[in-house]
């Protein structure tokens, strides 16, 4: 045992179990804090093989505020668009969002191993977090101010003051923790093949709801295309573990699978499951260990990377001590209802997707056929307005008593291509910047704040944004050395608050809209936000009057610009 641990100091702040893409993203948002972070694997290295084969805007979102967006970029294929064919190959359905309201394409194809190998060699840029592959959890002892992590062989345990489980489905951390992992598991198999120099060469993307056996086809990037076959129950694993089995199956699709250059192949059953609880004392679960869901909507990756954006800001927050411990509640109390939501609509669309029955197939058929007609259900799917969004109506957000009827407190706010006066055509989010961020309309901030809360949200290292209409960008008017000046390209912003009669928006690091209100109201929507974050004034306890277990951290440096902080932009 080190001397720190043995004196029962913590050796790092989070030690981070699993380094798949929850563990790296999560550790990459708490590198930028300057948390001090270790991240633990039992394999030797990184998974090599595709799993995840969609990323969706928000996950893009969150790569671009780690600063690692255009790494990422080169190994996706953005705007991909997804078809549902029946038996006869007649187009049931397709998925082409248009839109890109977070600053992003909302489907992407993706090489995950690449993806996963950029967010590793994020890590890079920062001393205080390390990775430790070869490291099997076997203990986690908990005590009243940290936590001692225990791991197989002669290696030293770590002291932590928390402990996160990104170590996939079969979790020993949620395990450690006595956690239930609630749901089904589905008895459908399915073969998955991924192939290199891809036989069809096209970037279509397609799923064959045919009952004598639905299959996907999927085009993810650098020539790598995804097969997958629905194994019938008649079929063993070990015959579908056959290369003769699978050059059969690929006949199906390619002309001469014979000549196919094939990846690997594996048997995989879907899985709807969602842990008992996300947190229980100082340690907590993300990514897969949290939840699985089955591949239908391509939403297991990124739901992953969702639960580290809503969880990295939070642990930070409380390390340095920023924040009362009780922030960490509202991580489950936020993510559970939303991968709950996805788990659900996943399943859904897998039972849609799959039927044998060829009479439940045509009746299927016939009901989205019609259903195609209609104009207002054919954009339903097109645009993938069933995809559940975030709202929070609980957790780390203040709904007001007097909301907007359009309130939009609780989801995330769009990121359109403003100007600045120094830069045009700049991704909204690197003006905000990493932490937390007031923005208003067109109107005077330090004004509207008053002295008191515009203090307050300062010490913090908050960002002040005013959005203007280009036309008044260079107005030195109500100028203020700490408000950055916005304009308003394209008018996007001017529509979103045209929808609202809230002007003043108060952002988390994560870009959820923890609070709205119209100017007069934001001293006293301060307040109460500040209260329900448990952020911590100077004097070293939460706004609920609770002592903190540790000193007030950085809370005069900038938490937008933290040591190390590289920003990404489109």
């Amino acid at each position: 045992m080190t001397a720190r641990a043995a004196a029962g100091a913590p050796d790092v702040d989070v030690v981070i179990v699993g380094a798949g893409p929850s563990g790296l993203t999560l550790a990459n948002i708490l590198g930028l804090q300057d948390v001090r972070t270790l991240v633990v694997d039992e394999r030797d290295t990184l998974i090599d093989y595709p799993r995840g084969v969609g990323l969706d805007d928000e996950a893009l979102r969150t790569f671009q505020s780690i600063g690692l967006v255009e790494q990422v970029l080169p190994h996706t294929v953005p705007n991909q668009i997804l078809r549902f064919f029946d038996a006869n190959r007649k187009l049931l359905a397709e998925m082409a969002p248009p839109d890109a309201r977070f600053g992003w394409p909302k489907r992407n194809g993706f090489v995950q191993p690449m993806v996963d190998a950029e967010l590793f060699k994020g890590l890079a840029r920062f001393d205080h977090v390390e990775v430790r592959f070869g490291h099997r959890m076997q203990t986690c002892s908990e005590s009243a101010d940290g936590v001692t992590v225990g791991f197989d062989g002669d290696r030293e345990p770590v002291r932590a003051r928390y402990v996160v489980g990104c170590d996939g489905g079969r979790s020993a951390t949620r395990r450690l923790m006595g956690v239930s992992f609630d749901g089904t598991t589905s008895s459908t198999r399915w073969l998955v093949v991924d192939v290199a120099n891809d036989p069809l060469g096209h970037p279509n993307s397609e799923v064959g709801a045919d009952p004598a056996r639905p299959y996907v086809s999927i085009s993810i990037a650098h020539g790598i295309r995804r097969f997958e076959f629905m194994i019938h129950p008649h079929e063993t694993d070990e015959q579908a573990d056959d290369p003769e089995f699978v050059r059969q199956m690929l006949g199906q699709r390619v002309p001469y699978p014979e000549r196919v250059d094939m990846i690997r192949h594996r048997v995989y059953t879907h899985h709807s499951r969602i842990a008992g609880s996300f947190r229980k004392g100082r340690l907590m679960l993300a990514g897969d260990a949290a939840h699985l869901m089955p591949v239908w909507q391509g939403q297991g990756y990124n739901s992953g990377i969702r639960d580290a954006a809503n969880l990295g800001w939070k642990l930070a927050a409380v390390v340095r001590g920023q924040a009362g411990d009780a922030l960490l509640d509202t991580y489950d109390v936020e993510r559970r209802k939303h991968a709950r939501a996805m788990i659900d609509l996943s399943t859904m669309v897998g039972r849609v997707i799959s039927p044998t029955n060829r009479r439940v197939a045509t009746l299927r058929d016939r009901l989205i056929h019609a259903a195609s007609v209609v104009p207002t259900l054919k954009r339903y799917i097109l645009e993938m307005r069933f995809k559940p969004m975030p709202r929070y109506l609980q957790g780390a957000v203040h709904h007001d008593a007097h909301p907007s009827p359009n309130s939009a407190t609780g989801t995330l706010f769009i990121q359109p291509r403003v100007d600045t006066r120094e830069a045009q055509n700049v991704p909204l989010d690197d003006v905000l910047g990493p932490g937390f961020a007031v923005l208003c309309w067109s109107n005077n901030l330090r004004a509207v704040l008053g002295d008191d809360a515009f203090g307050r949200w300062k010490a913090l290292g908050a960002r002040f944004i005013e959005v203007r209409p280009t036309t008044q960008l260079h107005w030195p008017g109500h100028d203020d050395a700490d408000v950055v000046v916005v304009g308003d390209r394209g008018g996007v912003l001017k529509k979103w608050f045209d929808a609202t009669t809230d002007s003043v928006l108060f952002l988390r690091p994560d870009r959820c809209i923890a609070a709205a209100c119209i100017a007069q109201r934001a001293p006293e929507v301060t307040a109460a936000l500040f209260d329900v974050l448990h952020l911590i004034e100077e004097g070293g306890s939460d706004s609920h009057g609770e002592i903190t277990d540790s000193p007030v951290l950085h809370v005069a440096q900038s938490a937008a610009e933290p040591s190390g902080t590289v920003t990404g932009s489109a």
